[in-house]
């Protein structure tokens, strides 16, 4: 039985914008099957960083990634394909990139557990939260 077609949001975030690879992830989403319904740079302030992680929020490490997700512009796009949140979070490989699979982004790309290159949705909830986030008020393409 085929599956539904689901979308998932995608960040090439600003350590991935300033190593110059969003040309190489863009190109590895669309060679995984996936079909951008929506892409836009954004440049987060503090305070719209913090209001995309407040799900982190009193986390050790709340207050250096929102630093680090508006220290510069990011890409953000949202992805369709069948399955996309789970496909698309094996394609990143883990948080930590010493510990993400060869042929992951984040194994080939990635120089810290923060500075990760790229972000993904967790769940089909998260994915709805984080598209709207960036997204709200855009009719995606179908």
């Amino acid at each position: 039985m085929a599956q539904q077609v689901q979308r998932t949001l995608a960040i090439v975030k600003p350590d991935g914008v300033e190593q110059r690879v969003v040309g190489k992830v863009v190109s590895r989403i669309e060679a995984e099957g996936f079909r951008i319904a929506a892409i836009r740079s954004a440049r987060l302030s503090k305070a719209e960083a913090e209001g995309f992680y407040a799900v982190h929020r009193g986390k050790p490490f709340f207050a250096s990634l929102t630093a680090f997700m508006s220290s510069g512009p990011a890409v953000v796009m949202v992805l369709e394909r069948e399955d996309a949140i789970a496909k698309w979070r094996e394609v990143m490989g883990a948080t930590n990139p010493a510990s993400a699979a060869p042929g992951t982004l984040r194994k080939e790309l990635a120089t810290s557990v923060e500075r990760n290159v790229v972000h993904g949705s967790d769940a089909p909830e998260t994915a709805a939260f984080e598209i709207a986030y960036f997204f709200g008020g855009v009719d995606l393409i179908g």
